[in-house]
């Protein structure tokens, strides 16, 4: 895997990063811009931007992978996320591990997915597939809040804190996108629900914020992209904070004396009460504006930074840290970061000045001198006057080394540099700003007269003295770390300060300068880096400062700092413009003389150069004559001595060829006799092969033979093992019947005693056992028929039960034809008897009722059962008379066949009547091996024999009557 790295503008390549085996999946660009780290599954890369030369690379084990590794805003420690939920972070310069954040307590471990940083770069935000939210304090290096979000959301897929112009970097509000496609936004103090963006229905599939927080953009689930407002959503978050100033009113002046006391108003700081020098007291009215800010105060700077503080800390250290250093200029310059005014700056391309810079100033770095090129182009598209300055690239090259990975704050920390601490430089252009110079004169004349008549003695001017240290802002004379220092003086003060500067560079240097006497020295020397402590040059401003008279000091001839303009940068135009305009004229009047003096040249350089080729070209159309007139010539020759050659070859081939005709018959002879006796020894060899054949088929024809007796024995042994293996199974299988039909009698028997006996029973009951006793006989009946059906060998073994049961059936009829008519009677008394007594008359109503439905299910019951048993019979007797068919005709006589076989319905009744009376019905079925085929056709006969004694029996009148 690579990496690519494009020019924006051109669009052309720049550099190949390679070293990723595995996809790279995050990208994280340190704050200065200068390093940037690439992120894969297995590994981590930090690159130098400036060479695209791989630094360090991170390995881990196979079994631990990288979650996420990325650089913390406004410092140099570098933070690196496992897929374990270690958390390390390590020093970007040396790479040394500074700290590991501790394992989450066990009752809210989540496997961490995706990580926010806040813009202060103290709190870390971490989710995963969990509905729980962890922040940890990095200062603290402990996890200090969890934050559960609602039940809807089950896992986190997208985290971003939301900047807030009024929060000084330190966010309070986090976007939570979650895996239903709705991005929550939670303040992490309150834990309060602010507002939310998507919808079940819309979703947003990935979401980020926009640096100032005013935008939000989202691309959606099915493709469109959104762009939300901020402001929009809520109010909550934009409202600014309470106010620090405190309103004072004016105190009528009748209670008003000299001793009253005033209080002083600032932010933050409560004064002491002080007593007035006069009468008359001095109050302000502070208001505040309809949009809810306060008049912005000389100290106070956008990013929540003071001033004064600053310049405290500076006093006391000399300079800013290093890793916040970025940060504090850009608040100091109130840099606007204008995105949309500087790329339609960039959009009009390489300016016609600066197309040969590469020229005049040649830089080794491709990247370092396409940034200057860029830089330069956008500033003369901002203003006229700085594509003929020739001094601006010696200006804006140490801004661009330092700002070449952020071309936007490169551009305006130049631009403000040029409109602050350059002012009055252009009024003489094209000259040197000879007002700038003259302040500078007539300060180092106040504090060092002896130098000034040391340069004026050796006709050093300021233009040699001073000039060379502004127009390359003492980049040429002081190291980088030197520079860095003493600019976080200059920005840090009034613009008066890099004036006094350069007066102070002269003063702490008057030791080696008095020692000058010749002006190459001079020249030399502010041209060159000198042993000169900066930090004595800086305290040497300050005094200058201080001690500088108000009439000479440039502070009253400059204007104070004034940042630039948001959104449009201002319009540049101090400096006098008929003299730059005058230099435009004439400098395109003189580029186009110089297009077409080229224009003409090159016309006439093409002509001629078509003269001398045509020149060359007949030349060598001559030369080529000559060489093919030549060439011909020799060839005739070379043709005359190949023919004579040819008829000389004739002769020798032809008698070649003789020779060869005698040789072909000679050899035709003796390969004729060579065939004879060929063919001769090959019948002689397929005779003997033929004489080994029949011998080797005749050794095997014996061995076959005594192969298949071998065989024919072991087949009769495997006969007869078979055979005692068919009889035995075959009486094991005979003795099965047997016991199988002697266990199938005694249950007959056994039901029926136990039927007799409950029939008995049944006439001694009065009529309600009666009608239940029925009831109970039909159920073990029906339950009877079912287990013969399950069991149809058993129905031809007992065609004669069949027809015993027949008759007593037509018993059983009889017997509840009588006492049908017993119920009659017997219902007859009881409605009498209903008369006289209502509570016996309800009693009787209720087992008519009773009476009548078990009637109709007895019917019905009889009637399924009789067809059932008809249809069956009638087709176990057609499949005995033809086995091979696979349907058979049923029965006709559905009486009879209804009749043959017991109720299994009554049976279970009269179980449920008598505990003591069990019947059971053993169903057993014959196997069989399918090769005894004498034990088949026994089974066989036997079935027809049965088959045919139940058809006479079923058929015959008189069976049926007795």
């Amino acid at each position: 895997m690579f990496l690519t790295c494009m020019e924006i503008v051109t669009k052309e390549l720049v550099s190949w990063m390679r070293g990723h085996e595995s996809s790279v999946f995050s990208i994280s660009v340190h704050a200065s811009g200068k390093y940037a780290i690439t992120t894969s599954s297995d590994t981590a890369q930090l690159w130098d931007l400036d060479t695209f030369q791989r630094k360090r690379k991170l390995n881990i084990r196979q079994s631990v992978g990288i979650q996420k590794v990325f650089f913390l805003p406004l410092s140099n420690t570098i933070l690196s996320c496992f897929k374990d939920n270690s958390i390390f972070a390590w020093e970007c310069d040396t790479l040394f591990c500074k700290y590991q954040l501790p394992a989450p307590p066990e009752s809210s471990s989540i496997l961490y997915k995706v990580f926010a940083v806040t813009r202060d770069g103290r709190i870390l935000a971490a989710g995963g597939k969990s509905n729980h939210l962890h922040l940890w304090c990095l200062e603290a290096t402990q996890l200090f809040r969890i934050i559960q979000m609602p039940t809807k959301v089950r896992a986190i897929r997208h985290l971003e804190f939301l900047p807030d112009s009024f929060d000084a970097g330190s966010n309070q509000v986090l976007g939570v996108l979650s895996q239903d496609g709705i991005m929550r936004f939670v303040n992490i103090q309150t834990c309060k629900l602010l507002f939310e963006i998507g919808s079940l229905d819309e979703g947003i599939s990935s979401s980020v914020i926009s640096p100032h927080g005013r935008y939000i953009a989202s691309i959606m689930e099915n493709g469109s992209l959104n762009i939300y407002s901020v402001q929009a959503l809520t109010q909550e978050i934009n409202k600014p904070p309470p106010p620090l100033v405190k309103v004072i009113e004016d105190i009528p002046k009748n209670k008003l004396s000299s001793v009253d006391l005033k209080m002083k108003v600032t932010s933050g700081r409560v004064q002491q009460p002080a007593k007035s020098r006069e009468s008359k007291i001095q109050t302000r009215i502070l208001k505040q504006d309809l949009t809810g800010n306060f008049e912005s105060k000389e100290n106070e700077l956008s990013d929540g930074l003071n001033k004064k503080r600053l310049q405290i800390l500076l006093k006391g250290y000399g300079e800013y840290p290093t890793k916040y250093r970025m940060f504090i200029w850009r608040s100091l310059l109130q840099l606007p970061e204008n995105h949309t005014a500087f790329s339609s700056l960039i959009d009009k391309g390489t300016h016609v000045a600066f197309l040969n810079l590469q020229k005049k100033y040649p830089i080794k770095s491709r990247k370092l001198l396409r940034v200057l090129q860029r830089t330069l182009s956008a500033l003369a598209h901002w203003s006229v006057i700085f594509s003929d300055t020739p001094y601006l690239p010696l200006l804006a090259f140490p801004f661009v080394k330092l700002f070449q990975n952020n071309q936007l704050i490169c551009f305006e920390v130049v631009a403000t540099l040029i409109i602050n601490w350059c002012q009055h430089w252009f009024e003489y252009f094209p000259n040197p700003p000879i007002n700038i110079l003259s302040m500078i004169e007539n300060v180092l004349a106040f504090h060092d007269k002896e130098l000034l008549q040391h340069f004026i003695d050796h006709d050093v001017t300021s233009q040699l003295y001073a000039w060379p240290l502004l127009e390359t802002v003492f980049s040429e004379v002081l190291t980088r770390e030197e520079w860095l220092k003493l600019f976080d003086n200059v920005f840090s003060n009034h613009p008066s300060f890099l004036l006094m500067t350069v007066v102070a560079y002269n003063v702490c240097s008057r030791a080696p300068l008095l020692n000058c006497n010749l002006k190459n020295d001079f020249q030399y020397f502010f041209h060159h880096r000198n042993n000169l402590d900066i930090s004595v040059v800086i305290r040497e401003v300050y005094r200058l400062m201080e001690t500088t008279p108000s009439d000479i000091h440039p502070d009253s001839m400059l204007d104070a700092f004034v940042a630039l303009t948001k959104g449009q940068y201002p319009v540049f135009n101090q400096y006098p413009k008929f003299i730059v305009d005058y230099q435009t004229q004439e400098r395109e009047r003189i580029r186009n003389d110089e297009l077409d003096y080229l224009r003409e040249r090159q016309t006439v350089e093409d002509m001629q150069a078509e003269v001398d080729q045509q020149r060359v070209e007949d030349e060598a159309w001559y030369q080529k004559q000559e060489l093919l007139h030549k060439a011909e010539e020799t060839r005739r020759a070379m043709l005359l001595q190949e023919e004579e050659k040819m008829i000389q070859q004739r002769q020798r081939l032809a008698a070649v060829k003789r020779e060869l005709k005698i040789k072909e018959i000679h050899l035709q002879d003796a390969a004729r006799r060579r065939f004879l006796k060929l063919q001769q020894d090959q019948r002689e060899m397929e005779l003997r092969r033929l004489d080994d054949e029949i011998g080797r088929k005749v050794h095997m024809r014996d061995q076959e033979i005594a192969t298949t007796a071998k065989d024919l024995e072991m087949r009769q042994l495997e006969l007869e093992l078979q055979k005692r293996l068919y009889e035995k199974n075959l009486a094991r299988n005979q003795e099965a019947v047997a016991k199988e039909m002697r266990e199938d009698a005694d249950v007959y028997r056994r039901k029926v005693d136990l039927e007799e006996h409950m029939f008995h029973k049944l006439i001694e009951t009065d009529q309600t056992q009666i009608q239940r006793t029925q009831k109970v006989i039909k159920e073990n009946m029906a339950k009877a028929e079912q287990a013969c059906l399950n069991n149809d060998w058993k129905i031809q073994t007992l065609h004669k039960q069949k027809c015993d049961d027949l008759q007593r059936s037509k018993c059983y009829q009889e017997v509840a034809r009588l006492l049908q008519e017993n119920r009659r009677k017997e219902t007859e008394v009881l409605n009498a008897m209903l008369e006289e007594e209502a509570k016996k008359w309800k009693e009787a109503e209720e087992k008519e009722f009773y009476l009548r439905s078990e009637k109709k299910t007895a019917a019905l019951s009889d009637a399924s059962r009789k067809q059932f048993l008809n249809r069956e019979i009638s087709a176990a007797v057609e499949h005995a008379e033809n086995p091979c068919n696979k349907e058979a005709p049923r029965f006709q006589n559905e009486q009879v066949a209804s009749s043959c076989l017991p109720r299994t319905s009554q049976l279970n009744d009269i179980s449920e009547m008598d505990p003591s009376a069990h019947i059971s019905v053993n169903r057993r079925t014959i196997e069989w091996d399918t090769t005894g085929q004498d034990l088949i056709k026994k089974v066989r006969n036997l079935r027809q024999r049965l088959t045919a004694q139940a058809r006479n029996r079923c058929q015959t009148p008189g069976l049926l009557a007795t």
